[in-house]
């Protein structure tokens, strides 16, 4: 389920710390074996998501930055189609991130909408 250019327009990145700072501390948390899912509301029309992959976790940055878009890809597909509008996203790698299949991964990430309550089916 590919998004298409008007799709991927109602999505924007969450580029600044203090917004990542905002939604760690009152975000709705749910973890997945892939990454640890935080949403909460934003007060915009728009949705935006966050990528976050500590070097903790991978110490090496070809494999962080691989997780990266991985989950950055994982984003555009599946959150055009199931994310509400006005809501913040947040994605932390775990260590599953390199190495879960993607097709799971994505099944993850709408179960986690779902669970929270941020989705549009939910």
């Amino acid at each position: 389920m590919k998004a298409k250019k008007e799709e991927l327009q109602k999505l924007d990145r969450l580029q600044k710390r203090s917004d990542f700072l905002r939604l760690g501390t009152g975000a709705d948390k749910w973890v997945a074996k892939g990454f640890t899912f935080l949403a909460s509301p934003n007060g915009f029309e728009k949705s935006r998501f966050g990528i976050t992959v500590t070097k903790r976790l991978e110490k090496s940055a070809v494999k962080r930055n691989r997780m990266k878009r991985r989950l950055r890809a994982l984003c555009s597909d599946v959150l055009p189609f199931h994310a509400k509008a006005g809501t913040d996203y947040i994605l932390i790698a775990r260590e599953g991130a390199a190495t879960r299949l993607y097709t799971q991964m994505e099944k993850d990430l709408i179960w986690c909408l779902e669970k929270t309550g941020y989705g549009i089916d939910a």
